[in-house]
Parts: structure tokens; sequence; C-alpha cells
């Protein structure tokens, strides 16, 4: 069982993506209650990489201003709507649908994957 066939198991998995440094989309597996269009899914992952980016700058940022520590390496990024959320990690990211799903498994899950 491939990563994202695994990744699809998770409680409210709508979308499960692989993408590249660049956020462009490796593979992509959607479940049949909900087919998300590519351009969509690109667009996820772009942001995916952007916001994990944007972050980056922000926690080293800090840590350099303040001296606190802990903020760096930022493993992830949460995007989370009004019907569904987006948990990247890696490479990885999942699309939830935010009735059912479990952040936390995601973000775990994610971290997992290969």
């Amino acid at each position: 069982m491939s990563s994202l066939d695994s990744l699809l198991r998770l409680p409210g998995a709508i979308t499960v993506f692989e993408f590249n440094e660049r956020g462009e989309v490796r593979e992509y597996l959607c479940t049949a209650e909900l087919e998300l269009p590519v351009a969509i899914i690109e667009m996820i992952s772009h942001l995916c990489v952007a916001n994990t980016a944007i972050a980056t700058m922000q926690a080293r940022g800090w840590e350099q201003l303040t001296g606190a520590q802990g903020f760096y390496p930022v493993e992830g990024i949460s995007v989370i709507g009004l019907e569904w959320s987006v948990v990247s990690r890696g490479h990885f990211g999942v699309v939830l649908d935010n009735r059912s799903a479990n952040y936390e498994m995601a973000f775990t899950a994610l971290g997992n994957a290969r």
C-alpha cells in the first residue's frame, strides 16, 4: 500500500497529495465523495510550500530576535477553512472535511509518509 493510500484512510480525508519543493504536484488521490480538480490541488500544494516558507522565516526571525528557542524548524502547517482544512508536513498534504477530521492524527501520519 502506498503512502497516499494510507493517508486517504485518515478520518475526514478528502484528498491526499505529494508535492515537490516548488509545490508542483507529483501524485494525488481523491475520495469518491469529492473529486477535487487538479488545478485546486496544485494551488493547495503551492499554498503549503509558501506557508511553510513564511512560517520558517518567522520562526527563525523570532528566535534570533528574542533568544527564545523551539520555534524552528517548522515541521508542517495547517490551514483551517470553514468546511475543509489542509494539513501538510514534508512533501505530503491532506485535505480534510472538518466534520470528521482528526488533525493530530493527520499530522502524525504525514510525518511517517514516504
